[in-house]
């Protein structure tokens, strides 16, 4: 599996995330889903700074966040109620020892794009099956590349206030566009010092991963819309599927 980028990996920009991401309204559908299929344990895959793991806590779920950048665990736990929530250091795989046991699944934002290569993808939902239960769902959101994002990602130097009243300079920079790849930078200027970030994301049309979910044996059960984000993304709820794959007991 790749690394994780320097914005999540880099303790002083893992401070600095949540700030920068906004008020995470994006992740009430998640709560609401999760009450839809009445799910009670959950993974957060890709969990970040633990915003939704930690929702989710709070409203009686048995919740593990799972994430490879440290540095984004440490912000996680820091968090009002983090210890109702199970904290693994790692990626997907860390998720096998849960023995199908688990009732969803969710990668939120760009934690599905961040698999470019076919074997990392492809890993990951296979480890995501194993730590379901049968029938188990697994939801995700994924950028639809019709909606052609990047074309709006760039960002000039901006100055912003940051919470303990300090000023910075963010910028943002699209650098390659080879499909389905966009790669991307970003610098934030805080103190005389430069914090760099780079990120490349694979944009995967509904067709693609609707035959790599059927791979690994999962149903789509519905495909929405973002309410946040009309138009832009597209929500996958899928499920365990009934119907044996050939080699399963």
């Amino acid at each position: 599996m790749r690394a994780p980028d320097d914005a999540f990996a880099d303790p002083k920009q893992a401070a600095l995330y949540d700030f920068f991401d906004g008020d995470r309204s994006d992740l009430d559908l998640y709560l609401s889903i999760a009450a839809e299929v009445d799910a009670d344990s959950i993974v957060d895959i890709g969990c970040g700074t633990g915003s939704l793991a930690v929702r989710l806590a709070e409203g009686g779920k048995t919740v593990v966040g799972v994430d490879p950048a440290a540095a984004s665990l440490d912000v996680a736990r820091g968090k009002t109620n983090a210890e109702r929530v199970r904290w693994l250091l790692g990626d997907a795989t860390a998720l096998r020892d849960h023995h199908a046991n688990v009732d969803l699944a969710v990668m939120t934002g760009n934690v599905a794009q961040v698999f470019i290569s076919d074997k990392d993808w492809h890993e990951t939902l296979s480890s995501i099956r194993s730590c379901l239960r049968p029938g188990g769902w697994l939801v995700f959101e994924t950028r639809r590349p019709e909606a052609r994002a990047w074309n709006e990602w760039d960002l000039p130097p901006t100055e912003v206030t940051l919470p303990d009243g300090r000023s910075a300079i963010v910028s943002r920079s699209v650098t390659s566009v080879e499909f389905p790849l966009v790669s991307f930078e970003g610098w934030t200027e805080i103190d005389g010092e430069t914090l760099w970030t780079g990120s490349t994301l694979r944009f995967r049309n509904q067709e693609e991963i609707a035959r790599d979910l059927a791979r690994h044996g999962f149903e789509v059960v519905d495909v929405r819309d973002a309410p946040d984000r009309p138009g832009k993304e597209l929500i996958f709820l899928t499920r365990v599927s009934v119907t044996p794959r050939p080699g399963d007991s």
